[in-house]
């Protein structure tokens, strides 16, 4: 089978809502455009320079509820439209103080009280991946299909779990980890393979509920003795790529 892109996904707050996109312009040494572009810091949060560990922000893996939120981002005016099963549908702009003021009291009731708080949100111009670069994530959708077996249910997790970027079809299971250093090319654009990614506990979150359902880290680690789904890439030629492209990876 050759192989595709089959879905694009960009997630404007960082663990706070995905979008799907039927296309994209990806810049080289950037991830994708709007993606992470602002991020939760939390109360506690210590925060240098344009970047920030994971640990900062606030985030899935100590919030699941924040997995059931999904985005819609304007590009022409920075708005956003957050929706929620547990809250009503929010419309704002993030870099407008009263805005993101809004957003804190809305977000606020899906982070247990036992955590630290929602604080402000920030934007550095750069996209906040949990990676020092700007990276794009790239995961399989076979490597999904077979989890999801090896757990024993008939339907395959939710894809939105996973936070990722691009959702490869037609690769062998787990064949995304024998593409490190490798380069990808989907038409013009060109993502060079860097690393693998280490999943967290957002990941058994469900994304229709914000919850904890699924035990996705102790059925990687028992199948496999670890706990890595997907990889990461970075973009070293610009171009614009669609879902549906072909995607080929160069000798």
């Amino acid at each position: 089978m050759s192989l595709r892109l089959a879905h694009i996904f960009r997630h404007p707050i960082k663990s706070h809502g995905r979008e799907e996109l039927d296309a994209v312009a990806l810049t080289e040494g950037r991830c994708l455009p709007w993606d992470r572009h602002w991020a939760v810091a939390h109360e506690a949060a210590r925060l240098m320079g344009n970047w920030a560990d994971c640990a900062n922000f606030s985030r899935g893996a100590k919030a699941p509820a924040l997995q059931a939120i999904n985005a819609t981002l304007d590009e022409a005016t920075a708005t956003l439209t957050l929706t929620h099963p547990d809250r009503p549908a929010l419309t704002f702009r993030p870099d407008d103080a009263a805005d993101a003021a809004r957003f804190l009291d809305w977000v606020a009731p899906l982070v247990p009280e036992n955590r630290a708080r929602p604080a402000k949100l920030v934007a550095t111009g750069r996209g906040m991946t949990d990676t020092m670069l700007e990276t794009v994530s790239i995961l399989s959708l076979t490597s999904n299909r077979i989890l999801s077996r090896r757990m024993g249910l008939e339907l395959d997790l939710d894809l939105g779990r996973w936070r990722a970027n691009l959702w490869l079809e037609g690769l062998d299971p787990w064949e995304e980890f024998d593409l490190i250093d490798r380069t990808l090319a989907i038409g013009e654009a060109r993502l060079k393979v860097v690393d693998r990614i280490t999943r967290c506990r957002a990941t058994m979150a469900n994304p229709a509920t914000g919850k904890i359902d699924a035990n996705t880290l102790d059925a990687l680690e028992d199948a496999y003795d670890h706990s890595d789904f997907g990889v990461y890439a970075v973009v070293m030629q610009p171009g614009t790529i669609g879902a549906n492209d072909t995607l080929t990876v160069l000798p």
